[in-house]
């Protein structure tokens, strides 16, 4: 099959949307690397009380944390958890994996890709610090309850430390040859809708009785229950008329990836009104970043990755840039510093591999310190 040209559209949703979820916690240390839990120990398990405002009362206090997004495509499963286990002592409070059949962007099919439920529980067990999840789960991939099934049993794997995003889908290659129907966009829309709210009555309620007019469940139970008391739902997108409104109705958080600062701003702004009119304080709900990760350490090899993306993207490099961080780590704290400034309370490198160590070492030593002395 020959490879086709992704629309921008296309190209934003193949990184996995949502995300990278946005941690609510006190100071931070000032050490590049986090302090790691006692094996077995949940790090910032008081979450979801923090995040339920409902039933807490209170607004949350946000931090400026960091998350890495890797797609578990073309590498082998040992370098996968190689890049785990250092990005989980390495500083960061988020990681996450996506849901795809086959690699993203789209090539020829025929590329390595791990599947997402089974990734993401061997990264669950495999890590002790960081939040984990599923940028994002493509709700017309599994029935809504079979999934909630899961997402409870891996977040007694993880030690209570999950967090779960949802996203209507977008890569109708992958619904087609694996005979999985692709509605029309709205129906998606109208089906993300139905899912967050099975999700959340099975991962919450002791039975759930749901009769949309896509998904349906009598009585379903799910036990055990999830560690945490709210398992946070996020979703993702920029679509103002439905995806906005539907993350203000029923997220704990929301994620965008790769646009620029001051998109990420406006987006921001439009989802703070959705949640005026549902209703809610816009302070409970939380916002993140996914970026593109082209750093280099050095200046040569720097602009090099920069013409190798704008060689790779053609046409649509110009819409794209806006979002990736281009040049050394130490160049790159301007942009990550204006996602925050706009609202983000966590920015999100996504990684494809072959992962590039050197690159990322570098954005711990110097983008990480740069914010997190901050917090003291």
């Amino acid at each position: 099959m020959a490879a086709r040209q992704m629309s921008r559209r296309d190209f934003i949703k193949s990184a996995g949307v949502v995300t990278a979820t946005a941690t609510l916690v006190g100071p931070l240390s000032t050490s590049p690397l986090a302090q790691a839990a006692p094996a077995g120990a949940s790090k910032k398990s008081d979450l979801v009380s923090d995040v339920a405002a409902d039933i807490t009362g209170g607004k949350p206090t946000l931090a400026r944390t960091f998350g890495v997004h890797a797609g578990q495509q073309n590498c082998s499963l040992d370098e996968l958890r190689r890049l785990w286990r250092y990005v989980d002592q390495a500083g960061f409070d988020w990681l996450s994996v996506w849901d795809h059949f086959y690699e993203a962007p789209f090539i020829d099919g025929n590329g390595s890709c791990f599947e997402t439920v089974s990734a993401l529980t061997l990264l669950a067990a495999d890590t002790r610090t960081v939040r984990v999840g599923c940028l994002v789960f493509c709700i017309g991939y599994r029935h809504p309850a079979v999934l909630a099934k899961a997402l409870a049993t891996i977040d007694h794997v993880s030690n209570g430390r999950l967090e779960v995003g949802l996203g209507a889908g977008w890569y109708e290659l992958e619904h087609r040859e694996y005979g999985l129907p692709f509605p029309a966009m709205g129906v998606r829309h109208n089906q993300l809708d139905e899912t967050v709210q099975i999700v959340r009555g099975l991962l919450t309620q002791s039975s759930t009785t749901f009769a949309g007019k896509y998904f349906q469940v009598q009585n379903a139970r799910c036990n055990p229950k999830p560690l945490q008391a709210r398992l946070p739902l996020w979703i993702g997108g920029g679509g103002e008329k439905r995806t906005l409104r539907t993350a203000a109705r029923y997220a704990d958080g929301w994620n965008i990836p790769y646009v620029s600062p001051e998109v990420f701003r406006n987006k921001n702004q439009v989802l703070n009104q959705w949640c005026e009119k549902e209703g809610r304080d816009p302070a409970t709900l939380t916002r993140t970043v996914n970026v593109g990760f082209f750093l280099k350490t050095d200046a040569t090899a720097a602009e090099a990755e920069r013409q190798r993306f704008l060689t790779q993207w053609g046409s649509q490099a110009e819409m794209l840039k806006g979002g990736m961080l281009f040049g050394t780590p130490k160049q790159a704290i301007e942009q990550v510093g204006q996602y925050f400034d706009a609202g983000a309370s966590r920015v999100t490198i996504a990684l494809r591999a072959p992962f590039d160590w050197e690159a990322l070492q570098g954005y711990v030593e110097d983008v990480l310190p740069a914010f997190r002395k901050d917090a003291t």
